[in-house]
């Protein structure tokens, strides 16, 4: 501090001078706001990152369960056929797998039809002079498509038996019920078959299917195939599968690629198809079915057909 004096007339005043206060404040040395504030950024970017690690790590799971539950639903699928409005019989064992002399054969067969889709099959089947077998329903919902039986008749393709009412409650509530099933759709053949000369049949899901036992117990499908043949019936199953009545609804290339798979390594093949009204992408999808079993040397032939050329091997 300096002190000095300052004239004036009237007196001396002292007059203290203060130099301006200068205050050395050192930088803060990273304090611990400065560290703090890093801190908590770096705990931030540490709870991004776990929180990306765990979006991550749960959609690597929810993948790995999709794709665990989609084998798990292929798996019961071709076990174990599950009731639905459009009845699918993609899981019975094939009876015809035999190893014969014959060469190779395939049978485009037909399941629950006719509809409004059986037409274009017949004219796509004409084309190709392709023979196929049509196991037939009589249900309300084709009953204005019956006369189309006549014309799959008068092509040259097999009519056999399917069921009346594809209504596995019903039909599998006993062998009696099975067979007064049977009885009502011959009744309904009448006007456009001889249906004295029809004697093949498949039964709904097959003749190993499992959703029978909840209605009629775990031994009616045995019961009625020695039934069948008691009545001088001849019945088949499948060995390949085109997948077109499920609830997926498949494509035309799927169903193309569903078969090709099933067909592998065959050198009998009995293809179950559908022609219903929800199935317009297997009539897209046959052409190119048709090229491929000619491609890889198939003969194309009815069921009968089938079983007679067996039988004259034998």
């Amino acid at each position: 501090m300096r002190l000095f004096r300052k004239f004036d007339k009237h007196r001396f005043t002292l007059l203290y001078h203060t130099p301006p206060l200068r205050v050395y404040l050192p930088p803060r040395p990273h304090t611990l706001y400065q560290t703090k504030t890093e801190e908590g950024l770096a705990m931030r970017r540490d709870a991004d990152r776990e929180e990306r690690n765990a979006r991550l790590l749960a959609g690597v799971v929810l993948a790995a369960m999709l794709v665990l539950l989609s084998g798990i639903i292929h798996l019961l699928y071709h076990r174990e056929y599950a009731e639905t409005d459009t009845p699918n019989d993609c899981f019975a064992v094939s009876a015809a797998t035999g190893e014969t002399a014959v060469p190779k054969l395939v049978c485009l067969t037909f399941d629950d039809g006719p509809s409004k889709n059986t037409r274009p099959i017949l004219e796509i089947l004409d084309k190709e002079q392709v023979p196929a077998t049509f196991f037939v329903c009589a249900q309300d919902a084709n009953e204005k498509y019956l006369p189309l039986v006549a014309e799959i008749a008068a092509a040259g393709h097999q009519i056999a038996l399917h069921s009346a009412t594809h209504q596995y409650s019903k039909i599998y509530a006993s062998t009696d019920a099975f067979w007064q099933d049977i009885k009502t759709l011959r009744q309904a053949l009448e006007p456009y078959v001889d249906v004295a000369a029809i004697d093949w049949l498949r039964f709904p899901g097959g003749s190993t299917n499992t959703v029978s036992h909840r209605y009629g117990g775990k031994g009616i499908m045995k019961a009625l195939k020695a039934q069948a043949e008691d009545k001088g019936y001849h019945w088949i199953d499948w060995n390949v599968c085109a997948e077109d009545a499920t609830a997926s609804h498949p494509d035309a290339a799927q169903i193309l690629r569903n078969i090709r798979r099933d067909a592998d390594g065959q050198d009998t093949c009995v293809v179950l198809l559908h022609d219903t009204k929800a199935t317009g992408q297997t009539v897209k999808a046959l052409p190119d079915m048709i090229a491929y079993f000619r491609e890889q040397g198939y003969n194309f032939c009815t069921v009968a057909q089938m079983d007679a050329l067996q039988c004259e091997t034998k």
